[in-house]
């Protein structure tokens, strides 16, 4: 009933800014496939929660209420499986903002299928990137802690989703197990190296890493603020014939 009534909120307030010029629309999508257990999947949702919020990042999303952010996220796992959590919402004030992030704490786990359908994610979220055209950049963000393995690779659908215009950045999740001692590093290299070869996309993309689940926010918070780095411009509205 919460989560209901936060959405109709959300969507509200982005009805009433949809005429807002669009500095960047950022699309988020979430790994929930089956390698992802329950404290993982909050730790996700609560850890980007906590990014949004955090000053640094608050401040560089509301730098600018004359062209906003906008902000959609969803999850994904096997190649049926790719759903919305948060719909597309005009972060031009600070309401806005902890309306998204409430939804995100707000949000539940639901059933999903064990798969890594990542080439499906991608043009899922290039997709809906489609649906903000007006906005000066549109940025795709993939979480995940495993490769493909699924419905078509990566790179069968790179040349595509690239002449749409987007940005794809990576935040690769490494294993959680402490006693995996140096070979963390190395599961985490390797899973690095696997998105900045198939999945980025851009003159700009760029692959954040999180050693562990544990480092999930601070590693979202890092990739949000380089994503937001320099997007505010100084914006003159066209000026009248003399």
């Amino acid at each position: 009933m919460i989560r209901a009534a936060l959405l109709a909120l959300a969507l509200s307030v982005a009805a009433t800014s949809a005429t807002a010029a669009c500095r960047q629309a950022l699309a988020l999508g979430l790994d929930v496939s089956g390698s992802v257990d329950a404290k993982e999947y909050r730790a996700q949702l609560d850890g980007l929660a906590s990014a949004l919020n955090d000053p640094e990042v608050r401040a560089k999303v509301l730098q600018m209420p004359s062209a906003p952010v906008r902000l959609l996220v969803y999850e994904w796992s096997g190649p049926a499986d790719q759903h919305v959590l948060l719909p597309w919402s005009v972060l031009d004030q600070p309401p806005a903002l902890d309306i998204a992030i409430e939804t995100l704490r707000q949000t539940r786990r639901r059933n999903a299928t064990p798969g890594t359908a990542l080439g499906v994610a991608m043009t899922f979220g290039a997709q809906l990137l489609a649906q903000q055209p007006d906005c000066w950049k549109r940025t795709l963000d993939i979480s995940g802690d495993g490769k493909s393995n699924l419905g078509p690779r990566p790179r069968d659908v790179n040349d595509q989703i690239e002449r749409s215009g987007i940005t794809i950045n990576g935040l690769v999740i490494g294993a959680d197990a402490p006693n995996m001692g140096d070979l963390r590093q190395a599961e985490i290299s390797e899973l690095s190296a696997y998105y900045s070869a198939e999945v980025i996309l851009g003159p700009d993309a760029f692959v954040q890493t999180a050693l562990g689940y544990d480092q999930y926010t601070d590693a979202m918070k890092r990739k949000l603020l380089r994503e937001l780095e320099g997007l505010v411009l100084s914006y003159l509205p066209p000026q009248p014939d003399r």
